[in-house]
């Protein structure tokens, strides 16, 4: 028999990886013979690359970048394999700028354009990049500054990184940019659909809970109709309506103007990385799950992934899970086969997310579920010698 074991952390508990193994522990402690395959699991967002180099083997690299509102951060990005890991909030995320100081037209996304260098340095030139999280509307001035990219004003001198300097630019000089970017792939997690700006663009939806007053919002998209105008001229290129462009600020918009990136669900782009359909297709059992499963799971998190896959194959899957939330009996019709809570019995917050409750929890829970597979393979079993 074999299982594959992918699920998303249990945040404040346990790590993705550190939850696979409590799982494949229970199966055994049940099965003696399985072969249990365990891969860490993310989405493209928060832990994503804590995720993947821990479960992965890889390694953190820790650089000290520019923050968000100017100040010097410390950042980590992680490396496995061939592939550059990063998350954009670790440079330019909300959680970096005090609530008071927060206003994304003095913002900027200059940060993450600094760990991308410091990735190209050490030799790494294929990218995955989550991008939510962030404190900006620059879209992607900071991050184009600083690998080469000159905006310029009417008298052609430089402008900004900041939001507010999107006002000025009036012409765009690529003859400095860093060479090794076309020598680059870039693949960004980008889990929302809005176009760079409108109603439903970056400002609009994004911009009150970056600081943004409604006169920030308007004068936002207003630069950001006006930059497109200046790609088009200059590019030809017309991307401002497409799907995910208006992620962070408008920095899907970036990264797939400038960078050539390939917007993607973050879901997909790390279920590829993993390699999960070579394991799954020839399996006889799926196990996901994530702190919590509701309604909203099957929208892009990370069990959705494997269980496309494992539906692909025909392969039952089972969902386990810290809590149940709000509708999340739809997973079943969205292809997740069955789902539980490994909480026993009414308890508070954090009582449920305390490291050792959720092992036990966990461990217990999983060797409950392999006994009822095992009831129903043996009452398989016998109906066919019965009807022999």
């Amino acid at each position: 028999m074999k299982v594959v074991v992918s699920v998303d952390s249990f945040k404040g508990s346990l790590e993705s990886i550190e939850a696979g193994e409590i799982i494949k522990q229970g199966i055994l402690e049940e099965i003696e013979d399985a072969e249990i395959v365990v891969k860490p699991l993310a989405d493209g967002g928060e832990g994503t690359v804590s995720a993947l180099v821990t479960g992965l083997k890889g390694k953190f690299i820790d650089v000290e970048v520019t923050g968000p509102i100017g100040e010097k951060v410390l950042a980590k990005y992680g490396v496995v394999g061939e592939k550059a890991i990063i998350e954009m909030a670790t440079s330019s995320g909300l959680t970096l700028v005090e609530k008071e100081k927060r206003n994304p037209m003095n913002t900027t996304t200059f940060g993450l354009g600094e760990i991308i260098k410091d990735a190209l340095n050490r030799g790494y030139r294929e990218f995955i990049i989550g991008i939510g999280g962030s404190a900006t509307n620059d879209i992607g001035l900071g991050m184009l500054t600083s690998l080469g990219y000159d905006f310029l004003d009417e008298n052609g001198k430089k402008v900004g990184i900041y939001g507010k300097d999107l006002s000025r630019i009036f012409a765009i000089d690529d003859s400095k940019v860093d060479k090794r970017i076309k020598e680059s792939s870039f693949e960004i997690a980008c889990d929302v659909d809005n176009p760079l700006f409108g109603p439903n663009g970056a400002a609009s939806i994004y911009g009150p809970q970056k600081g943004a007053t409604k006169e920030d919002i308007e004068k936002l998209d207003l630069w950001a109709i006006k930059f497109s105008g200046i790609i088009k001229e200059k590019y030809g290129l017309f991307y401002e309506n497409d799907k995910g462009v208006g992620a962070a600020g408008g920095l899907g918009y970036a990264f797939k103007t400038f960078l050539n990136g390939k917007l993607l669900r973050g879901v997909d782009i790390i279920t590829e990385f993993l390699e999960l359909e070579e394991d799954i297709k020839n399996s006889n059992l799926v196990i996901t799950g994530e702190g919590q499963l509701d309604y909203q799971t099957m929208m892009g998190k990370a069990p959705s992934g494997v269980s496309k896959i494992a539906n692909k194959y025909k392969v039952p899957v089972i969902a386990i899970s810290g809590s149940l939330g709000k509708d999340v009996e739809k997973i079943n019709e969205e292809g997740i086969d069955a789902y539980f809570s490994i909480i026993p019995y009414p308890v508070s917050l954090e009582k449920a997310m305390e490291r050792d409750f959720t092992k036990k929890n966990l461990k217990d829970t999983i060797k409950q579920i392999i006994r009822v597979y095992k009831i129903g393979k043996s009452a398989y079993k016998f109906k066919s010698i019965e009807k022999v």
